[in-house]
């Protein structure tokens, strides 16, 4: 990966792509301390920045490897890029993706043009059978991240950035298998080597932290992680080497920060982030508050509606904008009035109320009431349950179920 290949890699996909604009995002700012800005691939023409490396290595193929049909394994996002690609250069596409890939993926795909087999429950098993099918039929496989040629494509992302922001000090960048993280810090650097390029993980897929601090490639007994889109075993081993010199730091996060992560953006920000995406959001607060210029890269924006239904939901629990609680009452009248004017009287919002009138045959605490309500946070939330307890009711609470 030379410079002038990350130059010829910038023209070529510029044909192609849409240029997402830096963000200037005041809410992360005040937020954390630094100067934080959003390079919204998410935006992309196929919603994620894979595109780029997909159609550039096409780019780079002789009409008859072309022609022998192009097959490629994805968790998605490199899936559309190369059937996006492949469209715009006539060429038959074949790719296989995990059976756990969200169906919005699966069938954009699809309506790219590209043949879909689902295989296996992770990338790691879709590639391994990717690999069989391109030896047996003679077609031409595109890795999503270990190949130089795709990670320099990605790495077009570095030049609009600092294109952008000539003085940025910090460029966060979601780590799976590290195509986009290789190619993005390499070519910062190469533009301008007093860039910190900082990897985000997730915690339960940290296969890159995991290989840099053992000094080599290794594959991970397990993942465990909602961002689906990271979720690889091992990272690639010839890119590995660009991380190891120009890598900085990799920062891991846990699933829930995720969660956090996506109301933040859907609320401040208007942007549906898919949760790979959300990574470098997350790793905004694992920064130190030094005034630094910080350019988040949110990856892809590809996610299904029950995905997005159940991260909301989750979030909003986490939040304590949503709680549920449950109180034993004397089986008599007015009780259940009684519990509502209390909550009423504290602004809490009753969405669900479960009644239950067959718990015990003491009727002094005859019946169990499961409330689920909306409140404005935690210290609502607080202020409610202690009205209940001050009433003479003792309140336990429970995780809200589906809605």
């Amino acid at each position: 990966m030379t410079l002038d290949k990350f130059e010829e890699a910038s023209e070529i996909v510029r044909k192609v792509i849409t240029r997402t604009k830096l963000s200037y995002s005041d809410y992360f700012s005040e937020m954390t301390g630094n100067k934080v800005y959003l390079k919204p691939e998410n935006m992309q023409v196929t919603g994620a920045y894979k595109v780029r490396g997909a159609y550039y290595k096409i780019s780079t193929m002789t009409e008859e490897e072309r022609a022998k049909g192009l097959i490629a394994a994805s968790a998605g996002n490199h899936a559309q890029g190369v059937a996006y690609a492949a469209k715009l250069y006539g060429c038959r596409a074949v790719i296989v993706m995990p059976t756990t890939t969200p169906l919005i993926k699966v069938n954009r795909t699809k309506n790219y043009g590209a043949e879909v087999i689902l295989h296996g429950d992770v990338y790691d098993e879709a590639c391994a059978y990717a690999m069989e099918l391109a030896e047996k039929e003679g077609m031409t496989f595109i890795h999503p991240f270990d190949d130089e040629v795709v990670a320099t494509g990605q790495g077009s992302i570095a030049m609009e950035i600092i294109q952008d922001l000539p003085t940025v000090d910090i460029i966060l960048v979601p780590v799976g298998g590290g195509g986009l993280l290789a190619g993005t810090a390499t070519f910062a650097k190469l533009l301008n080597p007093h860039i910190r390029v900082i990897g985000v993980e997730p915690v339960g897929a940290n296969c890159m932290q995991e290989s840099l601090r053992k000094g080599k490639v290794v594959s991970l007994p397990q993942i465990d992680t909602i961002a689906d889109g990271t979720a690889v075993k091992m990272p690639g081993e010839k890119i590995f080497p660009y991380v190891q010199e120009n890598v900085d730091e990799i920062i891991t996060i846990d699933d829930s920060e995720l969660v956090v992560a996506f109301l933040d953006m859907l609320e401040n920000h208007k942007m549906i982030v898919e949760n790979s995406g959300l990574l470098t959001v997350a790793a905004l607060k694992h920064l130190e508050p030094e005034g630094k210029k910080v350019v988040s890269v949110l990856s892809g924006g590809n996610m299904d509606v029950i995905t997005v239904s159940s991260v909301v939901q989750h979030g909003l629990i986490q939040r304590g904008r949503i709680f549920t609680v449950s109180v034993l009452l004397p089986d008599k009248p007015g009780e259940l009035l009684h519990v509502a004017e209390i909550i009423a009287k504290n602004q809490g919002n009753v969405i669900r109320l479960d009644h239950n009138q067959f718990v015990s045959i003491n009727r002094n605490s005859a019946v169990e009431l499961t409330i689920t309500m909306e409140a404005f946070g935690h210290e609502h939330k607080e202020r409610i349950i202690k009205a209940l307890q001050s009433a003479g009711y003792d309140p336990k609470s429970i995780h809200p179920k589906g809605m």
